[in-house]
């Protein structure tokens, strides 16, 4: 386990380093919310930089990348473009987005430009496999997801329709019998992932008796074409769950002040004001939340969009095989290396801002302490 911090352009550095030589890219990357002032300035990563990306990454090797809401689109065109399959939208949903509206007054009192952000949209991607995703797996260990690393605890018995069971053990078992059982290893990760906020979770029904009861006035019907037989279904009882649907879904809050300072006590704390650029209440700049919107206190880790550490470990674990990898070619204040060092992996970083290398290597250097106490 090692990690390296590169200061420059990520172009540039990725242009050093040998084809297929890392396991996964988990990153934050610019959201394209600057136009300066032209239409086709959009700030986004470019395909030329994506292509470097691709390059070094493993064929089968996955591509995690949060965008903007408002910009995302440019962003997955050019990852796909640049030769990433596009396999999956996650949305990290949260309750404590901050309303960026221009909102009118008097006759027109009611009225504003604006909804409250409550999520961020995470591209998955893939580098086209060499082979079938086993042979990929075996030559290069990338290509799947780790479903197993990343299952959702519960305590509530499982069915297959949960992702308690994979179907070619569920098919052709009677309930009764013991494949059929839930392995209580987990529900299947899904591609949302929420903040276990009160706003988040009463937006999320009651998940009691989802499913009801099956009988069997259903018959086998045999295929006509090449998908195969249809059986008769089988008696089951309806699925009773406990607990709000939100728990299906792994919950990860937003970050702490204790935990964007960890590792940063002898820095100086900087003010709120500082943190948004000195921009007066109300400006388009101080509604941007890569300037810090909705901050009201300063904080020595003073870079805009510090990712949680529990998140971004679930990111790089869902998608690094063990003993591997991971890039970041946006590297910000460091969070996807701390999450990488912390989970075992190896951790490249590449960051051109002089001073948010110093935070994110007094960071990383802090989860990698820790990491060396608990071996």
């Amino acid at each position: 386990m090692t990690y390296q911090i590169h200061v420059g352009l990520c172009e540039n550095v990725l242009k050093g380093m040998p084809d297929n030589s890392v396991d996964s890219i988990v990153t934050d990357p610019p959201y394209g919310l600057k136009f300066m002032g032209h239409r086709w300035d959009y700030s986004v990563p470019t395909v030329e930089q994506w292509m470097e990306c691709l390059r070094v990454l493993k064929p089968g090797g996955h591509l995690l990348a949060f965008g903007g809401s408002r910009t995302y689109h440019r962003l997955v065109v050019n990852v796909e473009d640049a030769g990433f399959e596009i396999r999956d939208q996650l949305m990290w949903i949260y309750g404590s987005g901050f309303p960026k509206s221009k909102n009118l007054t008097g006759e027109y009192s009611g009225l504003g430009t604006a909804l409250k952000p409550a999520h961020e949209p995470i591209v998955m991607a893939r580098k086209p496999l060499v082979g079938t995703v086993e042979k990929n797996v075996v030559q290069f260990g990338t290509g799947a997801i780790n479903i197993g690393a990343c299952r959702v605890p519960t305590v509530e018995p499982l069915t297959g329709g949960a992702g308690g069971l994979l179907s070619h053990i569920r098919d052709g078992k009677e309930s009764h019998q013991h494949e059929w059982a839930s392995d209580q290893l987990g529900r299947w990760p899904a591609n949302i992932i929420h903040d276990g906020s009160e706003e988040v979770l009463s937006a999320f029904p009651d998940a009691k008796g989802q499913q009801g009861d099956l009988n069997t006035t259903g018959k086998e019907r045999p295929a006509r074409v090449c998908y195969g037989n249809m059986n008769a279904p089988r008696e089951h009882q309806a699925r009773n769950e406990e607990s709000k649907s939100a728990a299906r879904f792994f919950y990860c809050a937003k970050v702490t002040k204790t935990e964007r300072d960890e590792g940063l006590e002898r820095f100086t704390p900087v003010s709120a004001s500082d943190m948004t650029g000195g921009r007066k209440e109300g400006s388009a700049g101080l509604n941007d939340p890569r300037a810090g919107a909705g901050r009201t206190s300063g904080a020595r880790n003073n870079h805009p969009t510090v990712k949680p550490i529990s998140l971004m470990k679930y990111l790089v674990r869902l998608v690094t095989p063990p003993g591997g990898t991971v890039i970041d070619p946006w590297m910000g204040s460091g969070s996807t290396g701390r999450a990488a060092i912390e989970e075992g992996f190896s951790f490249i970083g590449i960051e051109k801002d002089p001073d948010s290398v110093t935070i994110s290597a007094a960071r990383i250097a802090f989860s990698y302490k820790k990491a060396e106490e608990t071996l």
